[in-house]
C-alpha cells in the first residue's frame, strides 16, 4: 500500500439522513464523523469496545456539580446498575447536591440571566441554570448532621466508608419516599461501588462533618486511606492479569486522584507498573495553560500514569459534560449488555491486604526515604 493509500485507508464519509425514530446509538455511529463529534464516536466506540470488558476494573471522576442538573439520575445511576462503574472519584458538591433528591427535596430549572440579588432576597440559591430555595441546604445539612451522630461513625474513616454508609440512610429514604434511583450515594451503596472525594472538606459534607468534631463528635476523614484504598483497587486490577480503565468527567482534584494511583505504585511504593490501560477524557479546559484539567494523555504517560504502549486507546473528546455524559451513557446502554458488579466496596480488606503483601516483599532491606530509582 502506498503512503497515500494509508493517508486515504478510513471509512468513506456517507452519512444517510438520520430518521425520525433513529436510535441515539446509530445516530453517533452515523452522523458522529469528525472534529469533536468525531472524537465523541471514539469515546463511546472506546467504552463499550474496550473498557467494558470482563477483566476492566472502570473508575469514573466526576468534577464540579454535575448531579443538579439531573445527570446522577440521568446517566450515573444507570451505569452503576449496569455494573458498568466499578469505582467513583467524586466532587462533594456532586454528593451533596445528589442527597437532595435523595431525601425527597426539589431543585428547578431557571436562567442563567436571573437577577441573583433579587433571588438572595427570595431565599432562592442559583447554579447557573438550576435553582432552588434556601431551605433546601439547610434541610440536607440536618440529615447529615442527623446520620453523623450514630454510633456507626463515631471514628476515623476513609470517605468510601463514609459514602457507603450514609448511602445506606438515603437509600432507606428514597424507598420511603417510592423514588429509587433519584440518588448516586444509594446506587453505590445497593451495588457496592465506593466512592471518593479527592478534597472532603471542599463542599458542604466536609463542613457539616467539621462542625460535628468541632461540637464533639469522634467522626474524623482521613484522606490517606483514601490514597491507599483507590491503589489497592488499580493494582489488584493489574495484578489479576487485568486492566484498568479511567473514565474522567471534567478535571480537577478528581482526575488527578484517579490518575495517581499508578505513580503511587510505581514512584511511591516502589513496585513494577506501567500505567492505566484506557484513558478517556470529556473537558473543555485547553493543555496550553498548564492546569490538570487539560492535561492530555500523553503528559500523563511521561508521568506513569497512563501505559504508553495503550497510548492509542485514550480518547480526549473537548465538549461540555452534561452533553457527553448522557450520550456515551444511551450509547453503551444500547450497545453493551450489563456486566456483574464488582462490589470492590465489599473487598476492600482483601484488596489492601494484597497490596501490602506485595509492598513489604518489594521493600525488602529499603529504608524510609531511601531514593527509589524509576528510571527507564
Amino acid at each position: 500500500m502506498t503512503i497515500r493509500n494509508q493517508f486515504l485507508s478510513g471509512p468513506r464519509i456517507a452519512p444517510r439522513p438520520i430518521g425520525a425514530d433513529e436510535r441515539t446509538a446509530d445516530t453517533i455511529d452515523n452522523a458522529f464523523l469528525a472534529y469533536n463529534a468525531g472524537r465523541l464516536r471514539d469515546a463511546c466506540e472506546l467504552f463499550d469496545k474496550r473498557m467494558l470488558g470482563d477483566d476492566v476494573t472502570v473508575g469514573l471522576a466526576l468534577s464540579g456539580a454535575l448531579t443538579p442538573a439531573g445527570l446522577g439520575m440521568t446517566c450515573i445511576v444507570p451505569l452503576i446498575e449496569a455494573g458498568f462503574v466499578d469505582w467513583i472519584v467524586s466532587t462533594g458538591a456532586n454528593l451533596y447536591h445528589d442527597t437532595h433528591f435523595g431525601i425527597g427535596l426539589e431543585m428547578r430549572r431557571g436562567h442563567p440571566q436571573m437577577d441573583d440579588t433579587a433571588l438572595y432576597e427570595a431565599g432562592v440559591v442559583r447554579i447557573y441554570d438550576v435553582v432552588f430555595e434556601y431551605d433546601v441546604l439547610l434541610k440536607t445539612d440536618a440529615f447529615f448532621r442527623q446520620l453523623m451522630t450514630a454510633e456507626e461513625f463515631q471514628h476515623e474513616m476513609g470517605t468510601a466508608e463514609f459514602h457507603y454508609r450514609a448511602g445506606r440512610y438515603v437509600d432507606e429514604r428514597e424507598r420511603t419516599l417510592g423514588q429509587s434511583g433519584s440518588s448516586v450515594l444509594a446506587a453505590a451503596y445497593r451495588n457496592g461501588v465506593p466512592i471518593y472525594t479527592s478534597s472532603p472538606g471542599d463542599s458542604s459534607i466536609g463542613m457539616n462533618i467539621a462542625e460535628m468534631e468541632f461540637r464533639g463528635y469522634k467522626l474524623k476523614i482521613n484522606p490517606s486511606v483514601d490514597v491507599i484504598e483507590t491503589t489497592a483497587i488499580v493494582f489488584n486490577a493489574k495484578q489479576k492479569s487485568g486492566r484498568s480503565a479511567v473514565m474522567i468527567m471534567g478535571g480537577g482534584s478528581p482526575k488527578n486522584f484517579v490518575l495517581q494511583t499508578e505513580p503511587q505504585i510505581q514512584e511511591i511504593m516502589g513496585l513494577d507498573e506501567t500505567g492505566h490501560d484506557y484513558y478517556l477524557q470529556v473537558t473543555d479546559a485547553r493543555p496550553d495553560t498548564g492546569g490538570l484539567s487539560g492535561a492530555t494523555p500523553g503528559e500523563a504517560v511521561s508521568w506513569g500514569k497512563v501505559d504508553p504502549n495503550r497510548l492509542p486507546d485514550a480518547v480526549v473528546c473537548y465538549c461540555d459534560t452534561t452533553i457527553a455524559l448522557p450520550l456515551l451513557t444511551a450509547y453503551v446502554l444500547d450497545r453493551h449488555p450489563p456486566r456483574q458488579p464488582q462490589r470492590l466496596y465489599d473487598s476492600r480488606e482483601e484488596l489492601l491486604g494484597q497490596l501490602r503483601t506485595a509492598y513489604e516483599s518489594a521493600a525488602g532491606d529499603r529504608q524510609p526515604g531511601e531514593v527509589i530509582d524509576k528510571s527507564r
